[in-house]
């Protein structure tokens, strides 16, 4: 049904989106309270006094700045002296909306790969993405850091989805489009090439080659190693992969679990384990992570260090190298310790930084001259404050940098933390944010649970000057199939354990009713891409435990999911509908095919973009068409551009969130 939706660019597909854009912008959009909303969230993200994120590259700090002049961005770069002054002096790199102007182009910034290998290493080179309306695709362009423009007659890659790494400054390893059999199935590059300055690249060298069934293969040049060593990934579902060590032209395969992380780094190698492994004389639980000489591991040696060990309250979230030394995230019961890590005369030696900085992450790292590090700290009503440290095993507390406003008044907003008991009697940890002892209101209750992935506390200032500013209670619900106690809790909502997220969101859902802190009528659900399944899921599984729905960028279509866009990389976390073990229980939760005309749902607003080329937007086409012939309240909006977040720039992303909080505030408050 309906697959005349999946059409991206159609004109019949385009005059429906069209239409049904017209009718929610004419449904949301006629208030003092929406023209409020918008403008107060446009304010949050263009404002003055934000932190300056940086990423380190040679000498200097680099910046992505976006404000009411700058939509598209205005790429910068400073000294870190500079940097920590209250008004650093920025050199402008490159200007986003100038080139997109200039070139006629919807150009959103993807990111920039740095030259860090031969005699131009440093802040010479780098290869700069940019992608057209937000899409994962994108145009590879080589830009003089020196003369600050793109080379002419320099690396250039068309829109891709590609992979590109330097070797040296005349030579990249890159995976992308040159024709039939160099993409996967799911759309990303299958083979790897050395590509030499000057040549075409469907004639350079193949250095790798996957399989059409592969998620993706993928090389970087080590530049720990001086360029001597480059590590192919080859995906062969979104949680396993062969890795291979290319040295010289000698090509290695590295006998590692194919589910484990995997990280070398100078003359380590770092493995945390996503499943018990039998390693030497040793059986190493799910979530270890393990450490060993890498010349010493390829000889045979499977004597490997422990650096973490999982209990049923702790996990290992992510580690992040500096030059030498090791950052270790952890999260106990979803709440962030750091350990840092020195290596001091052949030992380990560890600093324990406590919670009192607040939910706090590795923002950077030098690995190139020292051991400094970058730490952003922040919590559901702290604002952020980015700290700067160095990692030199005497136990010294890195200072504050830089210390970001409050943007929304959090007097009298409390974060307190329940467990909700789920069907199979799992405890289930839940934040709520909001006003203790006063009436049931307002909620807002927001969930993602699947590829690993941990929603942790931090501070979100639309959401803040959105929702909880005007009254409302936000919770963030953190189910199984997620990341905040290791691989196990992924695994308990994979495949066919799918329905154990559902259960859990749904088990927190009912206890907030329970606890007296929202009513039925005035809670609603939000989530987008995997928590845009989840929301469909709610409302056709469980209608009746909510008052509105916010869907965005949403899978909803279980049986064809594997044939759009990047949906096949994903079969490993949902199974195959191709196969009909696996459609048997995707059917029982897939929401297209579960809509029911005799069953009431709660009010619902879908979202996508047009431009989303990971999650196809006939999903959300799709479900809406479905819901509308059935007489259901469903409002849609879908943004030309935007990619998978759904929109481009600031001012996008203001409109998008206004229109959602517009849409729950007269649903669970009329």
């Amino acid at each position: 049904m309906h697959l005349w939706l999946e059409d991206v660019l159609g004109e019949r597909a385009l005059d429906w989106v069209r239409e049904q854009n017209a009718a929610t912008v004419a449904k949301l959009t006629d208030t003092a309270r929406f023209t409020e909303l918008n403008e107060d969230i446009r304010a949050v993200l263009d404002a003055d006094d934000r932190i300056p994120l940086i990423a380190w590259h040679g000498e200097r700090v680099y910046n992505l700045w976006k404000d009411a002049v700058h939509k598209r961005g205005l790429w910068r770069r400073t000294t870190m002296a500079s940097y920590r002054t209250d008004n650093p002096d920025w050199e402008t790199v490159l200007d986003l909306d100038a080139l997109a102007a200039a070139e006629g182009e919807n150009w959103v910034w993807q990111g920039a790969t740095y030259l860090r290998c031969g005699p131009l290493a440093g802040e010479h080179r780098c290869l700069v993405a940019l992608s057209r309306g937000g899409a994962d695709a994108a145009v590879l362009r080589e830009f003089d850091l020196d003369k600050l423009r793109f080379v002419e007659d320099g690396f250039t890659l068309p829109e891709a989805k590609s992979s590109a790494s330097w070797i040296d400054e005349d030579t990249v390893f890159v995976g992308t489009d040159t024709g039939p059999g160099s993409m996967t199935s799911s759309g990303y590059p299958r083979q790897v090439r050395r590509w030499t300055r000057g040549t075409p690249v469907a004639d350079a060298p193949v250095v790798f080659e996957g399989t059409a069934d592969d998620v993706s293969v993928r090389i970087s040049c080590d530049p720990s190693s001086g360029g001597r060593r480059a590590v192919v990934r080859q995906a062969t579902d979104f949680f396993h992969a062969r890795r291979y060590l290319l040295l010289g032209d000698a090509l290695e395969e590295l006998d590692v679990p194919t589910d484990a992380d995997v990280d070398i780094h100078d003359e380590w190698l770092l493995i945390r384990v996503r499943t018990d492994w039998p390693a030497g004389a040793a059986t190493h639980p799910a979530g270890t992570l393990l450490i060993t000489r890498l010349d010493v591991y390829r000889a045979g040696d499977r004597d490997l260090q422990v650096l973490f060990t999982p209990d049923p309250h702790t996990s290992l979230s992510y580690s992040a190298w500096t030059r030498t030394g090791l950052i270790l995230v952890l999260l106990s019961d979803v709440r962030s310790r750091l350990e840092l890590l020195s290596p001091v005369d052949g030992e380990w030696h560890r600093t324990v930084l406590g919670s009192d900085l607040g939910q706090t992450d590795v923002w950077g790292t030098n690995k190139d001259n020292d051991e400094q590090y970058l730490l952003l700290s922040s919590g559901f009503t702290l604002p952020p404050t980015l700290r700067h440290g160095t990692l030199n095993g005497r136990g010294e507390a890195p200072e504050i940098l830089k210390q970001g406003p409050a943007y929304f008044d959090a007097d009298g907003l409390d974060t307190r933390q329940f467990f909700a008991t789920s069907a199979d009697g799992t405890q289930i940890p839940y934040f709520v944010v909001g006003r203790p002892g006063t009436a049931p209101g307002p909620t807002l209750l927001s969930g993602y649970g699947g590829f690993e992935v941990s929603r942790v506390p931090s501070y979100n200032a639309i959401v803040g000057r959105g929702w909880l500013a005007r009254g409302g209670t936000y919770v963030v619900a953190n189910i199984r199939g997620g990341g905040e106690y290791g691989p196990a809790w992924h695994r308990a909502a994979l495949r066919e354990k799918r329905p154990r997220a559902y259960e859990d969101f749904a088990a927190v859902a009912a206890d907030l009713v329970e606890r007296g802190i929202t009513t039925r009528d005035q809670l609603g659900a939000e989530g987008g891409s995997n928590g845009g399944l989840l929301m469909g899921v709610m409302l056709t599984r469980y209608p009746e435990l909510f008052g509105a729905i916010v869907c965005a960028v949403p899978l909803l279509d279980m049986q064809r999911y594997h044939l759009l866009l990047a949906g096949a990389s994903w079969m490993a976390e949902y199974g195959d509908p191709d196969n009909p073990d696996d459609w048997a229980y995707l059917s029982q939760f897939s929401p297209y095919h579960n809509v029911r005309a005799a069953v009431p749902y709660p009010p619902t607003l879908i979202t996508t973009s047009t431009r989303d080329d990971r999650v196809h937007p006939g999903h959300a086409r799709k479900m809406v068409a479905l819901l509308q012939e059935h007489g259901k309240d469903v409002t849609y909006y879908e943004n030309i551009e935007g990619g998978h977040g759904g929109a481009a720039d600031n001012t996008q992303l203001a409109y998008k969130w206004a229109l959602a909080f517009e849409f729950l505030w007269r649903t669970l408050a009329p």
